[in-house]
């Protein structure tokens, strides 16, 4: 592979995961939107977890989260976040690195209403990534939100989306011997245009 063809062919790299996820959506046996995300504290000290990616925009990559989780507190003091998709039964990953901004509006409501209800309530019973005392208490803080919130509950307002805009993105597809085959779409700032690299493996 020479240049950027089969799997690789296209000019839009958000156009091209998309066709990526698409296929592993068929081949994956759990969460093919599974992706690591990658974020700093302000020490430099690097933290990296699972999340859903929710979307996959024409410009950006948008996943939710509870606004006050650690993953969050990181990023809002960064700005900044990283994550890699990786697909077993594909052998193909992809990574990404980019700034970060709040996705807080009209799609942060309907996805937060397209949630089943025990996840809305989860949303509001949840401390993330603070001490918890006990399953226990987790349950009962349930019951109390279902009590006062009822079944449709609103979106908090500690709940919602992220958008990631990338600045370097990499295709990555296994290949014979270790001899990988890899693809970098870099750019200086997200208004320029993108420069693709062929890697070596």
């Amino acid at each position: 592979m020479s240049d950027r063809t089969g799997i690789f062919a296209g000019d839009d790299p958000f156009v091209l995961a998309q066709s990526w996820m698409s296929e592993a959506a068929k081949s994956e046996p759990s969460d093919p939107n599974a992706i690591a995300l990658s974020t700093v504290d302000p020490d430099g000290m690097p933290n990296v977890r699972m999340v859903l990616l929710k979307e996959i925009e024409p410009d950006a990559f948008v996943f939710y989260t509870n606004y006050e989780s650690q993953k969050a507190i990181e990023i809002e003091s960064s700005g900044k976040a990283a994550f890699v998709l990786h697909w077993k039964s594909l052998a193909r990953q992809i990574r990404v690195r980019g700034l970060v901004s709040r996705e807080d509006g009209p799609k942060a409501e309907a996805y937060y209403a397209s949630r089943s209800l025990q996840s809305r309530l989860g949303a509001w019973a949840s401390a993330q990534s603070r001490p918890l005392s006990s399953r226990a208490a987790l349950m009962a803080e349930v019951a109390r939100v279902t009590a006062t919130k009822g079944t449709n509950p609103p979106r908090p307002p500690h709940w919602g989306g992220y958008r990631i805009v990338p600045i370097e993105m990499e295709f990555w597809a296994d290949g014979a011997f270790r001899l990988h085959d890899r693809f970098r779409w870099t750019r200086e700032t997200i208004e320029m245009p993108w420069k693709k690299t062929r890697l070596n493996p």
